[in-house]
Formats: structure tokens, C-alpha cells, sequence
């Protein structure tokens, strides 16, 4: 199998980023961030998803550093996903104190994001992941009082999640054939 890895980096006027992911890694992470909430949820993500990743990521405001590390991510994780045959679907429900959060994916090329999230930016986060990266992702509260606990369970199982579907397996799983290209 070959590594799926990949490197990235995204300059705008707002934001720098640049980040190494290793999809197939141990979840060894190296993260320098200007925001620590922001930092820790990548930490979470490459934990729970067995990512190596290191990430810096520097911005003039929350927003676009929220939306462009996510934007960076989900591309990284697009293209080290490459074409090879993985499990493709996963849910995931996990407990943290007080917040249960299920998030189901399918790593198929057609984006969707549906998502329950108390905080604006971290929704923001969420679908800007799912779009970049390609995939369907649902989002689903199902208890929780404390943001913080909600917003972890949900980067926890987000890298559950994609870990398990991005799983290589033998061959693709669909009822459909590949689009011909003419």
C-alpha cells in the first residue's frame, strides 16, 4: 500500500497555513495555531482519526483561520485519500460527559453537510471540511449542555468516523460503475 500523505499549504491575505497529513499515521500531532480552542479540536481530530499531523496556522481573525484551516484540511485529507478503494461509509456515537454526538460520513465525491453544532464558527468549521474534502457528513446532537463537551464529542468522532471509512478494503464499494469520460 502506498503512504496516503499528503502536504499543503494556503496563503491568502488573511490566512497562512500549512500542514502535513498523514492519513495512515499513528495520531502523532505537532500543532501551532493562533487559536488554542481551534488547536485543541485538531489535536482531538488527529487523535481519534490516527492522523499524523502537523499543522501551522496563523490568521488575522477567528473566522477565516477557522474556515481556511478547515478548507486546508478537508483538501489535504481529499487528496490523501486518493483513488484507492476504502470502506467509504462510517457512524460514529460518542459519549463525552454530558454531550452524545453522532456523526456519520461517506466518503463519496458528492459534498453535503448536515450539522448540529452550538457554536457558529465550528459549524462553519464543519462544512467547510465536508465541502473541501469531498464527502457527506451529518452531524446529530443528540444530548449535551456544555459547547465545549458538544464541539469535542463531535471533532472526536469526526476523526472516528473517517478513520473507519477511509479503511482500505479490496474493491470499491457502489451499485454504480465509474462515470465514462469522454
Amino acid at each position: 500500500m502506498t503512504e496516503r500523505a499528503v502536504e499543503l499549504e494556503r496563503k491568502t491575505r488573511e490566512t497562512d497555513i500549512s500542514v502535513k497529513l498523514n492519513i495512515d499515521g499513528s495520531g502523532r500531532f505537532d500543532v501551532e495555531c493562533d487559536i488554542q480552542f481551534l488547536k485543541h479540536m485538531v489535536e482531538t481530530f488527529a487523535r481519534y482519526g490516527s492522523f499524523d499531523i502537523h499543522m501551522k496556522a496563523s490568521g488575522d481573525d477567528d473566522h477565516h483561520l477557522i474556515e481556511d484551516v478547515a478548507i486546508t484540511l478537508g483538501t489535504a485529507f481529499k487528496k490523501a485519500l486518493g483513488d484507492m478503494p476504502v470502506e467509504r461509509m462510517s457512524t460514529v456515537i460518542l459519549p463525552m460527559d454530558d454531550a452524545l454526538v453522532m456523526v456519520a460520513v461517506d466518503l463519496v465525491e458528492r459534498p453535503f453537510a448536515d450539522i448540529d453544532c452550538p457554536d457558529q464558527l465550528y459549524h462553519h468549521f464543519l462544512r467547510s471540511f465536508a465541502m473541501s474534502s469531498g464527502i457527506t457528513l451529518h452531524v446529530v446532537q443528540i444530548r449535551g449542555f456544555d459547547d465545549h463537551h458538544i464541539i469535542e464529542a463531535t471533532f472526536k468522532a469526526l476523526g472516528t468516523a473517517l478513520k473507519n471509512a477511509a479503511r482500505p478494503r479490496g474493491t470499491e464499494l457502489s451499485t454504480k460503475d465509474k462515470p465514462r469520460v469522454k
